[in-house]
């Protein structure tokens, strides 16, 4: 366990940048991906009438060839 606590204390208990990057690159790309599905997706009650924004691309559902 000391061993563990120890680490940190040598790096200056810094966090690295890159991990901090790596999160904040990755959340901000969740949001963009759950954003185009949101849009594409069935509207929920309500917003049936309501326009896609320009900047969201349209994604056309595969049809199946097994079927």
């Amino acid at each position: 366990m000391f061993f563990l606590l120890e680490v940190p204390a040598k790096s200056g208990m810094q966090f690295p940048a890159a991990f901090t990057a790596v999160y904040v690159v990755g959340f901000i790309a969740a949001v963009a991906i759950g954003s185009i599905a949101w849009y594409n997706s069935k509207r929920p009650a309500g917003w049936e009438d309501k326009g896609r924004p320009n900047i969201v691309p349209e994604v056309k559902a595969e049809e199946n060839a097994d079927s």
